[in-house]
């Protein structure tokens, strides 16, 4: 059983490397395409920002991925099973250049492969998928009207600032926006695998206890439930230092098939709209990842607000046929995580491991 727990952390960790430069498009793809920053300091930026998020956000996003199933029900092959899935439908994804949801294909393949492991869907914790589910169309339409909002109140402040000097301001602010976005990924993103690898420890923590073994500090994970019912995640600070480390190198590997299409394919934008974006993008990721602990996916995100600086020009600006294409990927998302989660559990189970 622990090498099993080693394979999911070390797995666990590739896959928030994966997470870092397949999701590094949400976080650059504007400043890039608007030519604030060329593509290596842009990285650079957003991966600086993404490890910063450690010391700012609390672990809501984590807890709440570390429930995604019946606790009672966990094994340590389900957990491996989840995470292979997630890595195989995020390097899929990569390749063909489609920005799908890194925090939806993970709790896909959990979920996936807990309903495998049972053989029924009651293991799923409904609240939990339906509120990850649901956000799959708020996220970006709050995103999109955030967006649109911020950038009609710019174009109205600025009406009669002259053009030259009102781009050369919005350039320099948008490293501020971008910089904001990306704290907002790495505080969301990061934690999913947070609450993967203690959901690991608590089911390897159990081993240990029935086994009358004592718990090494470094394994030491506790779910505590305070006065008003709420849930509380306390890990070692390893793993939350290690994730956020993994996903800010992921991001300084960039991922260029996914930035062309979040920062060209969808609408042209300029610094102003590039400010917009990622300031309606960051006040979304603050207020439902970390207000709500819902993991909402950056992804989804980013791409509404794109979307919503696009129509303030015209609806015929912002390209809608791309704009399906993203959402009937982030619709499959979930489900296709849960059949890949399912059949690599199945494989592990023929295997013996």
């Amino acid at each position: 059983m622990f090498t099993i727990l080693i394979v999911i952390i070390v797995l666990a960790f590739v896959f928030d490397l994966i997470n870092g430069f397949h999701d590094a498009a949400n976080s650059i793809a504007t400043v890039v395409s608007t030519k604030v920053l060329a593509p290596l300091p842009a990285v650079l930026w957003a991966a600086f920002f993404n490890f910063v998020a450690y010391w700012i956000f609390d672990l809501k996003v984590a807890n709440t991925v570390a429930k995604t199933v019946d606790g009672s029900v966990i094994s340590l092959q389900v957990i491996l099973a989840g995470i292979v899935a997630a890595i195989i439908w995020n390097l899929l994804t990569w390749y063909y250049g489609i920005p799908s949801s890194s925090s939806h294909t993970l709790i896909g393949g959990f979920a996936g492969a807990a309903v495998a492991h049972t053989g029924s869907f009651a293991v799923i914790n409904q609240a939990v998928i339906l509120k990850t589910v649901g956000f799959i169309f708020l996220a970006p339409i709050i995103g999109m009207v955030i967006s649109y909002l911020i950038t009609l109140v710019i174009l109205w402040t600025c009406r009669k600032v002259n053009p030259h000097k009102a781009d050369k301001w919005f350039k320099r602010l948008q490293l501020v926006s971008s910089g904001a976005f990306s704290l907002g990924h790495g505080g969301s993103d990061s934690q999913k695998v947070v609450g993967i690898i203690s959901a690991a420890m608590m089911v390897y923590i159990a081993h240990l206890n029935t086994k009358g073994l004592a718990i090494p500090d470094w394994v030491h994970v506790r779910d505590t439930i305070d006065a008003a019912g709420k849930h509380h995640l306390h890990v070692p600070a390893w793993i939350p230092i290690s994730c956020y480390t993994a996903i800010s190198v992921g991001t300084m590997m960039g991922g260029w098939r996914i930035v062309k299409t979040m920062g060209t394919k969808i609408t042209k934008v300029t610094p102003i709209e590039g400010v917009a974006a990622e300031t309606a993008g960051a006040i979304t990721l603050f207020g439902v990842s970390q207000g709500l602990g819902i993991p909402v996916s950056t992804t989804h995100t980013i791409s509404g607000a794109i979307m919503g600086v696009g129509m303030t020009k015209r609806l015929s600006a912002v390209r809608w046929g791309v704009a399906n294409n993203l959402l009937i990927a982030w619709i499959l998302t979930i489900p296709v995580s849960m059949i890949i989660a399912g059949l690599v559990y199945l494989a592990l189970t023929a295997a013996g491991i």
